[in-house]
């Protein structure tokens, strides 16, 4: 487990560091290390891309990344079905349509607001979809049906807000549901940070809780846990984690499917060992789709979103032919 956390920061300091080196200006690693160090007299203009431009770029992708899969993990365990994402539960959807609104209604947003909208939009889904799926206690398989149909709702919002909006909010908000980091600043990068940390520390701390929950809502039952309350506030934790990476880098998909399974199949079914693997994996993920996106087709910048979709579609299909596979 040591081994496997330290060759997963390794890889992720590499991809950090090539993110900071490459891009529409490719620099040198003598000339990364002396922007970084302060040392041999740096280039003022190597050192304002660097800590200006890229850094803050690649911190947000690191800490989307980690919500994403965190969140992601939490969902997993609580529905007990391998294809379960937030985005099945619709608070991915109810965040965008709420940061799409004040993108296309309010000029040039704050930060803060702009992810004060993101977290009420996936609370008031999160919110909607457990009072509709209770009916003398909490099902998964109600919950992600009604996620379904109320994402379906939240998205046909946000189609309703892109032909009505100006165009030119319409097209930055476009961009942004696409799932991008592009606009990235230390304001963001420290807003998120601080957003992140009660929650990702209380997941950590709930692995016990969804170790136990995953073998099902009787077994659970019968060995004393409040099946429905932990169920309600682990769906809390995945809303303040999914609202506040949407918020700031729109739908970056596939991330919160992705990252768990792989860590699960490094570590094994304990959420104490997959937390911090998942988390490891999401943030590599992220901030590797943000590199690609810059430098596979230059001078055109893909969002990292569009990336991690060409991904994830082929890892979900898999999932469904191994469920398929499995069933028969």
């Amino acid at each position: 487990m040591i081994r496997l956390l330290v060759a997963l920061m390794l890889l992720l300091a590499l991809l950090v560091a090539a993110s900071l080196a490459f891009g529409d200006v490719s620099l040198t690693w003598r000339d990364l290390y002396h922007a970084t160090t302060g040392t041999g007299d740096p280039d003022p203009q190597t050192t304002m891309i660097v800590f200006d431009l890229r850094l803050p770029r690649v911190l947000l992708a690191l800490f989307v990344g980690v919500a994403l899969a965190t969140a992601g993990t939490i969902t997993l365990a609580i529905m007990r079905n391998p294809l379960a994402e937030p985005g099945v539960l619709g608070i991915n959807s109810g965040a965008a349509a709420a940061a799409m609104a004040v993108i296309v209604l309010v000029q040039e947003p704050p930060i803060a607001l702009l992810q004060a909208a993101g977290f009420f939009g996936a609370a008031a889904m999160a919110l909607a979809v457990y009072t509709l799926a209770w009916r003398g206690g909490t099902s998964s398989l109600r919950i992600i049906l009604i996620g379904i149909g109320l994402s379906s709702l939240a998205t046909a919002g946000t189609t309703f807000l892109s032909a009505f909006g100006d165009i030119g909010d319409v097209q930055r908000a476009m961009v942004w549901l696409a799932g991008s980091v592009y606009d990235a600043n230390m304001d963001k990068v420290r807003l998120l940070a601080f957003w992140l940390i009660i929650p990702v520390t209380l997941a950590f701390l709930s692995a016990g809780e969804l170790d136990l929950i995953r073998f099902g809502d009787h077994s659970a039952k019968s060995l004393g846990q409040p099946v429905d309350l932990v169920r309600g506030v682990m769906i809390v934790l995945v809303t303040v984690l999914s609202g506040a990476a949407v918020a700031v880098s729109g739908l970056i998909g596939f991330i919160g499917l992705v990252a768990p399974h792989i860590a699960r199949r490094l570590v094994g079914a304990s959420h104490a060992r997959i937390f911090p693997v998942a988390a490891l994996v999401g943030a590599c993920l992220v901030v590797a789709a943000d590199l690609i996106g810059r430098i596979i087709l230059p001078p055109t910048q893909l969002p990292a979103g569009i990336v991690t979709g060409l991904v994830g579609a082929p890892f979900f299909a898999y999932l469904l032919w191994g469920r398929r596979h499995g069933d028969g």
